[in-house]
């Protein structure tokens, strides 16, 4: 990761994950490294089971956006949606409850 992700200023949201080298569609960005927490902040995914995860690398940095270029899989995997460029931030839908 540390070869083609940077964490940077983000306009959207306070930090934000950028790539440093184009990344083409489908490819795995890497898995998020997290530890089981029972007080949710900032960075703690919240599962339908109730369980709550923190995430603790450089992967808590992808910001919300409807237009989506990452997706979360259930394995807690990340993969781009589609080619994104040098210098884009990237971003994966939270969900209905995020504006």
């Amino acid at each position: 990761m540390r070869r083609f992700l940077e964490v940077k200023d983000s306009p959207l949201h306070g930090k934000g994950l950028f790539a440093k080298k184009a990344l083409p569609a489908d490819a795995v960005l890497g898995t998020c490294k997290t530890k089981k927490t029972k007080e949710p902040g900032l960075y703690t995914l919240t599962f339908d089971d109730g369980t709550q995860l923190d995430v603790t690398c450089k992967l808590k940095y992808i910001n919300h956006s409807k237009q989506a270029n990452v997706i979360y899989y259930d394995d807690l995997t990340v993969m781009t949606l589609r080619d994104i460029e040098p210098g884009e931030e990237l971003l994966h839908d939270y969900g209905e409850e995020w504006s």
